[in-house]
């Protein structure tokens, strides 16, 4: 199992014990399942933004509309909140603040929290049928709440303190330039994320008790 979806399950798993997975790795060219067997989805990250326009991107963008006409639940992550966002009438874009790393407060769903961020792109035009639900300093729109069955973060709910740290210690003047790494890992290091962060969020789409306020 990739390493992006063993986490996303580990996340979410212990909500919804009931749960079955089933992992659609797109960026592969793994075909996409059929939304009618499904009774919800999460799209999670990715190292492409949306207008990057992949070939995989398109079935991906048909599968996120037929999932809004039939009402299958969706929750987005970082680049699935982004490409949400630009599929159901929004816009995302590479953001001018440039990439952010680490750890970050978040107003979200009405309190205060802290999230693992790793992007460089941001939703910049809300679509008409989502309402924001979370912003941090550094990005406006850092969750959304739909009036049919989806939600999105732009923050990594899934991502545990250790991850981050590995990524910054290895990805050093690879991945990140020196300054980014010892900001970021600065940052993880005195962060308090709460382990269900969005999970309860999450949960209610996928038992159908999610209610558009």
């Amino acid at each position: 199992m990739p390493r992006t979806a063993q986490q996303i399950q580990e996340w979410i798993a212990p909500h919804l014990p009931e749960a079955e997975f089933v992992v659609a790795g797109v960026v592969d060219g793994a075909p996409l399942p059929e939304h009618r067997d499904l009774d919800g989805v999460i799209v999670g990250g990715s190292e492409f933004g949306v207008y990057d326009d992949t070939e995989w991107m398109q079935p991906l963008r048909a599968f996120l509309d037929r999932c809004r006409e039939f009402r299958t639940p969706v929750f987005g992550i970082c680049f699935g909140h982004q490409i949400m966002a630009d599929v159901y009438g929004g816009r995302a874009e590479k953001a001018e603040v440039g990439n952010v790393v680490g750890a970050r407060s978040f107003n979200y769903d009405d309190d205060e929290v802290d999230a693992f961020v790793w992007h460089q792109d941001q939703v910049t035009q809300v679509p008409d049928s989502a309402r924001v639900t979370g912003s941090a300093r550094h990005c406006p729109v850092g969750a959304l709440d739909y009036d049919f069955p989806a939600r999105s973060v732009q923050f990594h709910p899934e991502y545990k303190a250790h991850h981050l740290q590995e990524l910054f210690t290895r990805g050093r003047e690879v991945l990140l330039s020196p300054g980014e790494a010892d900001t970021g890992m600065t940052s993880v290091n005195a962060a308090e994320v709460p382990d269900d962060l969005a999970a309860l969020q999450a949960v209610e789409l996928f038992r159908g008790t999610y209610s558009p306020r």
